[in-house]
């Protein structure tokens, strides 16, 4: 597909346009919205936010932390999801699976067996995805921005 110069042409006919979440107070909207309907249970999320230090090529497409701290003599804990800038001009199924990626972090810190069968049961359709997300990385690094 590289090679013919295909890969947009592949991409837009499944994933036409982009989505329409550009800010955080939307993708924080986005990831509650998510969390809630699978993960309502699962430790709060203190921060959610689109983080342009995150280089998607050689890096991650998202980071979970968790971060804990003594404050007193109490144990203190904080769940944060980054999401790479890059991804505010992605289709909205790209979005979702760094989503559902970073949510499954706060049940299954490994991505083992149990961490994927939470992915696939958030989205069914997890791996296919994620390969399609793969794809477009690539067009990104070699070719150029389709979505704008």
């Amino acid at each position: 597909m590289l090679e013919k110069q295909t890969l947009s042409k592949y991409l837009l006919s499944k994933y036409p346009q982009a989505h329409t979440i550009v800010n955080d107070k939307a993708l924080r909207s986005f990831v509650m919205a998510i969390k809630n309907q699978y993960l309502k249970k699962s430790s709060p999320l203190s921060k959610i936010q689109f983080d342009d230090k995150i280089h998607v090529i050689n890096n991650a497409l998202g980071l979970h932390t968790f971060v804990s701290r003594v404050q007193g003599n109490k144990l203190k804990s904080k769940n944060e999801i980054r999401i790479a800038t890059v991804f505010k001009s992605a289709p909205e199924e790209f979005l979702e699976m760094i989503v559902v990626h970073e949510l499954a972090h706060l049940k299954e810190k490994e991505h083992n067996k149990a961490f994927y069968q939470l992915c696939c049961h958030m989205m069914p359709d997890y791996h296919q995805i994620e390969l399609d997300l793969r794809i477009y990385l690539t067009q990104l690094e070699c070719i150029g921005r389709i979505y704008h």
